[in-house]
């Protein structure tokens, strides 16, 4: 009986400090108690025009989404809701190189029978505007062709001297 009455005075309490908090906030109290995770501002950032080049030379995850090609996502999504004017540049070379490839590249070099896990993801990033592009240099060392890439993705000289360049030209980059 004890332990039913410390629930319903916690729960009486819990609606009580609930009903004040939000009355004061309709009330315009700007001492009223915040919200635990309430995120205020203090610099807001807005982009008119920006250049940016992701460099996607290694494997990094965040669960089974690669973290560039999520970043990559989020800023042309960004982009689009301010209506930022610029550009966004994907290079994948390295240990990143294989995620352009057509499903049957992909398949053989992985050595698996399941298809690119990451075809859509390019596919969607380069339907937003990003120019997704392959290193020249790890297509040799793959002996990979163009017709092994997936449709949309370009092929550079090589991604270090394109970084070198695009850095150059003002993009900036991120690793």
């Amino acid at each position: 009986m004890r332990s039913t009455n410390v629930v319903t005075a916690l729960v009486l309490g819990l609606l009580l400090a609930c009903g004040a908090w939000s009355s004061a906030l309709m009330a315009g109290d700007v001492n009223a108690p915040q919200a635990a995770h309430a995120i205020q501002i203090n610099v807001p950032v807005r982009l008119e025009t920006a250049n940016v080049v992701f460099n996607m030379d290694h494997l990094a995850f965040s669960g089974d989404m690669p973290v560039g090609i999520k970043y990559m996502h989020l800023l042309a999504n960004r982009f689009t809701e301010q209506k930022t004017k610029g550009q966004i540049v994907g290079i994948f070379h390295g240990d990143a190189a294989h995620w352009t490839l057509s499903d049957s590249a992909y398949n053989v070099y992985r050595s698996v029978s399941t298809g690119n896990p990451y075809k859509a993801l390019i596919g969607d990033l380069i339907k937003q505007g990003v120019q997704v592009e392959e290193c020249a240099v790890s297509m040799k060392a793959h002996n990979w062709g163009n017709d092994d890439l997936l449709p949309g993705v370009k092929v550079n000289t090589g991604a270090v001297i394109r970084l070198v360049q695009l850095t150059q030209e003002g993009y900036a980059q991120i690793q």
